[in-house]
């Protein structure tokens, strides 16, 4: 386990505030601090949290902004979903606004968003983290492990994030996985969804096999659907304590993202995204992140991929909250 003690912090010194930070909250939401008491006291069951943070990033960068881009295209949607019949505002969710990047530091970074994460889980709510390029998973999966004895992670993703390390650097975006594992999740109750594509080295997938982590293939989603997929990874994430849930938008077709590092032509609909995310989200949940949005890298003035990044959110916070019955009301013909 690492530390989980962040260093004081100089408010005279450059901060994400200065380029990718804060301006203003994820659906016009009450902002709360990331601080046990204060979140406790606003009986806050789902609190936001923003992690600009795109400093381990491979390929294309830009991640930093998806918090900013996230929170921007929030004011598209409302706090209630008319098909669910089921309002957010019953979490008492709150936006406590972003971690406080040290720049160019990792190991600083994810102590500081381990701290805050762990202070919103204390206070009994859902932390739903914006990323950020996907190393941001590591510090959640790391709050989450210290608090919850036998975790279960579901990853969707077009990559199987498993490299020990990338040049040396064991905080990359590539590594979630394989730091999730060494902060003691076990790799039985992992499941990987949605992988495909040509940049699954062969390494990686070694790993998961010695490891025995589940992968659901994309392919085998299209051939036998979203809900069967949600199905399965609940079952095998949802065996322990809880699951924690890491969304990458590079997981969706590039025509419904394309704002992102690893754009991926042949990936999921939006549709099918939503269906795995209620179907996991609905029992057990104790964390989820959405990751790798970086609007920069789309035209227009509106991202795409921030409004299906906000929707994911939206939708793993509300099967939490029970949205399920509503849903399951109007399929079974009891609501007009």
């Amino acid at each position: 386990m690492s530390s989980t003690t962040p260093e004081p912090i100089d408010p005279t010194m450059w901060t994400s505030l200065l380029h990718a930070g804060l301006v203003g909250s994820f659906l016009r939401l009450p902002h709360v601090a990331a601080d046990t008491d204060a979140l406790k006291a606003h009986g806050a069951k789902a609190a936001i949290y923003g992690l600009p943070w795109d400093a381990t990033n491979i390929s294309r960068t830009g991640a930093n902004y998806g918090p900013r881009g996230i929170r921007e295209v929030s004011a598209q949607f409302l706090t209630y979903n008319a098909t669910l019949d089921f309002d957010l505002l019953d979490l008492k969710p709150v936006d406590t606004g972003d971690c406080d990047v040290v720049l160019a530091n990792a190991v600083e970074t994810f102590a500081r968003a381990q701290a805050d994460i762990g202070a919103i889980l204390d206070a009994g709510a859902l932390p739903v983290t914006f990323g950020g390029d996907h190393s941001i998973t590591i510090p959640a999966v790391r709050a989450v492990r210290e608090r919850v004895a036998d975790p279960g992670l579901v990853l969707v993703d077009m990559h199987l994030d498993t490299a020990p390390d990338v040049g040396g650097e064991e905080l990359n975006h590539c590594c979630p996985v394989t730091r999730a594992v060494d902060a003691g999740f076990d790799p039985a109750k992992i499941a990987l969804v949605g992988i495909s594509g040509w940049m699954n080295p062969r390494t990686e997938l070694a790993y998961c096999k010695e490891q025995g982590i589940t992968i659901i293939w994309l392919e085998e989603i299209w051939e036998k659907g979203a809900k069967w997929a949600a199905d399965k990874a609940r079952e095998i994430a949802g065996a322990g304590d809880g699951i924690y849930l890491s969304f990458d938008v590079d997981s969706l077709d590039a025509a419904y993202a394309l704002g992102t590092c690893c754009p991926s032509p042949g990936g999921l609909t939006s549709r099918e995204a939503i269906e795995i995310v209620r179907g996991v989200s609905r029992d057990g949940l104790v964390g989820v992140d959405v990751v790798e949005a970086a609007p920069s890298l789309e035209a227009g003035a509106t991202s795409p991929t921030c409004s299906i990044a906000g929707r994911v959110a939206l939708e793993a916070m509300a099967f939490h909250g029970g949205a399920q019955a509503g849903l399951d009301r109007l399929l079974a013909g009891e609501r007009s």
